[in-house]
């Protein structure tokens, strides 16, 4: 059984190593990667493969600390907004309702003080009509008063 298994196992290597050149192929046949490969940069990591293999090793463990990093600040500056737009709106909030309790307090006031300026003015006018209605009767026959005075008075 295992000679039978090794003819297909080489028969799929085959075809993997063909599938694994068409890649490389098309890689290198790439037009971003031919006008890499002709740069400086390229030229100098073709002739020196271990630091290219070395960048390639470098970059690719260094994608996932990076992405987390990343992640991390996209999620601070996500929470960092949602948390202001909280805080305003809690401010905003405390705010509006600050100012509906104090209007609420003013109007009373404004009621009082209205009516404690209403209830003087009734008073006060009153007073003057009081005050101005009973000297007029008493200065009508002032005369006559003065006379019956001193008629009483001589009579004794």
């Amino acid at each position: 059984m295992a000679k039978e298994e090794l003819p297909s196992v080489s028969k799929d290597l085959q075809e993997l190593q063909k599938k694994l050149s068409f890649l490389i192929k098309s890689f290198q046949n790439n037009s971003k990667v031919v006008a890499f490969m002709k740069s400086p940069v390229g030229q100098y990591l073709d002739r020196h493969p271990v630091l290219a293999l070395s960048i390639l090793v470098f970059m690719a463990m260094s994608a996932v600390p990076v992405g987390f990093f990343l992640l991390l600040v996209v999620l601070s500056t996500l929470a960092a907004l949602v948390g202001v737009i909280l805080l305003e709106g809690l401010v905003i909030s405390v705010g509006g309702l600050t100012l509906l309790c104090i209007l609420c307090g003013l109007v009373f006031i404004s009621l009082a003080i209205s009516g404690t300026i209403m209830m003087s003015y009734v008073m006060v006018s009153s007073l003057v009509n009081h005050w101005f209605s009973y000297r007029p009767l008493a200065k009508q026959n002032p005369s006559v008063n003065c006379q019956l005075g001193m008629k009483g008075h001589h009579q004794e």
